[in-house]
């Protein structure tokens, strides 16, 4: 039971590591370029306030939903494992608690994968902000032209 505990502390450890794979965005990961005519002066001040409206957009971080994803699949693998290992064995201890360590390691795996995947969806909801936020003021945005304001027609 005691070398179970450490293979199972083991590989809590390792899940414990995965989590850290997620990241919140740090800046958008698209380039923008400063409206013609405009100062670069306030293109640093526009880019500055719209990485703050991007930031502040975001309900949560990639590292929550990272963290959140890899200990709910590692709990539900260690679950699953420990099943599958009393029934391999006809409920023995050692089978269990090895089934537990080898399904809370693939639950893991498989919860960073998740989480990954997450910080790409924290990274696109980011990016949508802070293009949103500069083609407003003016900048270009690749794929966007700047749209003239439409002038009322003469009565």
């Amino acid at each position: 039971m005691h070398r179970n505990f450490k293979k199972i502390s083991l590989f809590a450890l390792i899940a414990a590591t995965l989590v850290g794979c997620a990241s919140t965005p740090v800046g958008p990961s698209l380039v923008i370029m400063p409206a013609p005519g405009k100062p670069f002066e306030v293109f640093q001040k526009d880019d500055q306030e719209c990485r703050t409206y991007a930031q502040n957009s975001l309900n949560t971080t990639a590292d929550e939903i990272a963290a959140k994803n890899t200990a709910k699949t590692a709990i539900i693998g260690a679950a699953v494992g420990a099943v599958a290992g009393a029934m391999a064995d006809g409920g023995s201890s050692r089978n269990v608690g090895t089934g537990a360590a080898i399904g809370l390691l693939g639950g893991a795996a498989m919860g960073a994968t998740g989480g990954n995947d997450s910080a790409k969806e924290v990274q696109r909801r980011y990016d949508i902000a802070y293009q949103q936020c500069m083609y407003s003021k003016g900048h270009q945005v690749p794929g966007y032209s700047i749209q003239k304001p439409v002038e009322a027609a003469p009565k």
